[in-house]
């Protein structure tokens, strides 16, 4: 029999973007209750609809709404990025969170389960590398330049005084005075550190990485639109941090003892060391290189495992690796400050050598990255030919009902797949958006209807020439033919760089005042902050020329949008905003040029600094000295101006993360930033700053399946901007009957013009098209204005309706009329809800799963 009171049950689950939202603003109702969750992230509801789905009769204005109408509910996740003042500290992790993106970089090629393999262990060697150049950085200030070099040197130590202990000069050859002994003091700066980045990984990694996700049976991985965001441990990466928090710990305390204990072993060698202490030092040597080859073999052993929920922890190694490291640091560091007569300090610590190494590392494995990501891309115009000259492409796709076998392709909307036993061809048909045919796919009947841009973003015509155009145009558009993720590295390892060497030039220029009487940094520290410069210079140009190319567009929009309007003779000021914040907007498709050359400019400073750091052994300005006065000017210029922007921005974080630890607004524009950067779980490193949709995508999957299954009803999942990649994440994670269930309203939303781009092995075409076949519905909608939303690009040729609705007109109004009698407000981004679109798209979706949804039996 039919479930009383349930049949006509509908939900409207809102899922807010980036930024944050309040539920009485997401839900418009000052009076609003919490339903489950709690203080990080939780589902509100009105108050007089708390118990709307047991029939119970509400009170006050939840009677005077349709019978029909869904019951809001807003996901409030905001806490998960901005809730409190130690955020704030995640900004210096920021090489960690770019590294850990270019993980999720890579192409889509399924087959190549060794390359894909390899390309995950080359991103994860990467990150162990950024590690070790972080604690490394924090040995060369608190040991190098600090205890060994100011300490040693009786002028610098006089004008520190809190140095006087430390000095021999000062504390007349007091204990703590010897030069084993200093660095043995000093090596608790960097052991700090790396402690504090074990704590943060550990108590997020339980907040987060700990969320268990719904426990299902795996789906079949053998179509084409599979994507690992199906699989049911995605977002359940709690061994694999653990084992990478152990590596990485391990890795930073090993890298302390090295640093320690290499002025120590290279004293005992000398002619006249002690024999003991020589073999001592032997003996450690051989322990600290067994446990780095230790360390790289639990990095390189194992990925992600994403098939099933895995429980396990590897408590063995998770504690022992990290404990022994420690062990190995201690010894050492007794060690180093054993007696010996004689020492004295003198220059600076060997690190020229492994600061280079480091460098040289980082660019090898950059390489090897992009020749990998490069075989595992497959080139649209090469797809396109082998779909023209294979055999015939598969059938059109049956209806989304139809019973379809699997690893045949038939049934993705938009997609068919050639049967060639071959590299997959993938030819993808995008259909033109229908005007005039209704509600279902014009906007509003009496506001303009802006012309969409065209697939590819390159003008009009694009598309002209048929089927296999458009699969060129649409795969065309994954960022930098496959090489993001190699290019993301790159900005990673110069981050981490240039954070390095800024930080350790501008330690020295601090401690020594004259300039004379400290050694300073190792070179290729000096000369990777003199290139901060030039390559600031590269970044202008290109911010110069995309000015130019907005400002032009600018002027060609402004026709387009007096005609849109079908104003003749306009306001200039108000034509001229609406142009540039459409010029303005399209800034955002120009993302792959400047990640482009800003990467290259940046591997080639970095090669031509780590050449000439090793070539010369001496700073940029001496060794430019016997140059043309006007290169000697320059280099002098180049090293004296990057350790002052390194200071600069030392400055800036601080300034801004006191701001934003007292201030909750300033809190939430860094949360903004992170909103992007921390979706993706840390698969590549484990000090990155945590993944949120860990626990968001479990939230909202839990809700969504124990609500439909309890009350059989339809459910609209309504997600804007980065809340849209939210839901279509936690939809992913249903079993296929509860998809069946579901409708996707997304509205400003990234899912393909970012994450389509940027990650097109989980958010590719292939993958959104299998996603609508999928769930019931979904609509899509986007402004032109809108600098971070835009069309989902998939047909709805066999599956219902077109995905992406026309743009939406933004302002609703040129001017002022009966319906607008005050000017209306260039939106953008924001108020999606505000337009009538809205209301009409999410009255067709339940519309549509009122027909498709089965009454619940019992």
């Amino acid at each position: 029999m039919k479930r009383a009171g349930t049949g006509g049950a509908a939900l409207e689950l809102l899922v807010h973007g980036v930024g944050g939202a309040t539920p009485e603003k997401m839900l418009n109702d000052p009076r609003t209750v919490r339903i489950t969750g709690d203080d990080t992230a939780a589902v509100y509801r009105r108050a007089d609809d708390v118990g709307a789905d047991d029939g119970a009769a509400g009170t006050g204005p939840a009677d005077d709404r349709h019978r029909g109408a869904p019951v809001p509910e807003a996901y409030v996740w905001s806490n998960l990025t901005s809730g409190n003042g130690t955020r704030a500290l995640w900004l210096l992790l920021l090489p960690f969170m770019v590294v850990n993106l270019a993980h999720w970089m890579r192409p889509a090629a399924r087959e190549r389960v060794r390359a894909v393999r390899l390309y995950g262990l080359l991103v994860r060697l990467a990150a162990l590398s950024l590690t070790v150049l972080l604690v490394a950085a924090a040995c060369e200030v608190a040991l190098d330049l600090t205890a060994w070099q100011c300490a040693g040197t009786s002028a610098c130590a006089r004008r520190h005084s809190w140095l006087g202990f430390l000095s021999p000069t000062a504390s007349h050859d007091g204990w703590w005075s010897a030069p084993g002994r200093r660095l043995a003091l000093a090596a608790l700066v960097p052991t700090a550190l790396v402690g504090l980045l074990w704590y943060l990984s550990h108590r997020t990694w339980r907040a987060y990485e700990s969320q268990e996700p719904l426990d299902r049976a795996p789906e079949p991985e053998n179509g084409p639109g599979h994507t690992a965001l199906s699989r049911p441990g995605f977002w359940y990466g709690r061994r694999l941090v653990a084992r990478l928090r152990a590596a990485h710990t391990a890795a930073g305390l090993l890298t302390v003892a090295a640093a320690v204990g290499a002025a120590a072993v290279r004293r005992d060698r000398a002619a006249g060391g002690p024999a003991l202490l020589d073999v001592l030092g032997r003996l450690l040597e051989a322990s600290l290189a067994a446990g780095a080859v230790a360390t790289l073999w639990v990095v390189c052993r194992r990925g992600r495992s994403e098939h099933r929920l895995d429980r396990r922890l590897d408590a063995h190694l998770v504690h022992r690796l990290p404990a022994a490291a420690l062990v190995l640091l201690v010894l050492t560091l007794v060690y180093a400050g054993w007696e010996r007569p004689g020492w004295h300090s003198a220059g600076r610590l060997p690190g020229d050598a492994a600061f280079g190494a480091l460098a040289l590392a980082q660019g090898a494995l950059v390489v090897a990255l992009a020749v990998v990501a490069r075989l595992l891309h497959r080139c649209p115009r090469e797809r396109a030919s082998a779909a023209r000259g294979g055999p015939a492409t598969a059938p059109a796709a049956p209806a989304c009902d139809a019973d379809v076998p699997e690893g045949t392709g038939a049934g993705l909307r938009g997609v068919s797949v050639s049967r060639d036993p071959g590299p997959l061809a993938v030819v993808l048909r995008e259909a033109p958006a229908p005007r005039g045919t209704g509600a279902a796919a014009d906007g509003p009947p009496d506001g303009p209807h802006p012309a969409a841009p065209e697939p590819s973003g390159d003008g009009p015509g694009r598309n002209a020439a048929g089927p296999e155009a458009d699969a060129v145009a649409w795969l065309e558009r994954c960022a930098l033919h496959g090489l993001g993720g190699p290019a993301v590295a790159m900005l990673a390892c110069a981050l981490g760089g240039v954070m390095s060497g800024g930080v350790a030039q501008r330690v020295s220029d601090w401690l020594d005042g004259t300039g004379t009487g400290l050694a300073g940094p190792p070179v290729v520290l000096t000369w990777q902050a003199s290139v901060i410069p030039v390559l600031l210079v590269v970044a202008l140009a290109v911010c110069a020329l995309l000015g130019r190319q907005a400002w032009l567009l600018t002027r060609a929009q402004e026709t387009e949008v007096l005609q849109e309007y079908g104003v003749e003779r306009g306001d200039p000021a108000r034509t001229r905003r609406i142009a540039r914040t459409r010029a303005m907007a399209t800034l955002t498709d120009r993302g792959p040029l400047v990640v482009a050359v800003v990467s290259t400019a940046t591997l080639l400073l970095g090669t031509g600094a780590v050449v000439g750091a090793l070539g010369t052994g001496r700073t940029p300005a001496r060794a430019a000295e016997s140059a043309q006065p006007f290169v000697h000017g320059a280099a002098q210029t180049a090293q004296a101006l990057g350790s002052w922007l390194i200071g600069l921005g030392c400055v800036l974080f601080v300034t801004w993360g006191r701001r934003a630890y007292k201030d909750p607004s300033a809190r939430r524009t860094i949360g903004i930033l992170w909103d992007v950067g921390t979706f993706w779980p840390r698969a590549a490193h484990p000090f990155a700053p945590p993944c949120y949709a860990e626990r968001a995508v479990p939230d909202l999957t839990w809700r969504m399946a124990t609500w439909t299954r309890a009350t059989g009803g339809r459910l609209v999942i309504s997600g804007h901007s980065q809340g849209s990649v939210l839901a279509a994440a936690a939809a992913w994670q249903l079993e296929p009957s509860d998809r069946r269930r579901v409708a996707l309203l997304t509205y400003g939303s990234p899912i393909e013009r970012l994450y389509g781009r940027w990650f097109p092995a989980h958010f590719g075409p292939a993958a959104l098209a299998a996603l609508h076949e999928d769930i019931a519905c979904w609509r899509n909608l986007y402004r032109l204005t809108d600098p971070i939303g835009g069309p989902v690009r998939l047909s709805g040729e066999h599956c219902g309706p077109q995905v992406d609705r026309p743009p939406l007109a933004d302002p609703l109004a040129y001017g002022r009329d009966a319906a607008h009698p005050l000017p209306a407000p260039v939106l953008g981004h924001s108020d999606y809800q505000a337009d009538p679109a809205f209301a009409e798209e999410r009255e067709l979706l339940l519309g549509r799963l009122r027909s498709q949804v089965p009454v619940q039996r019992v």
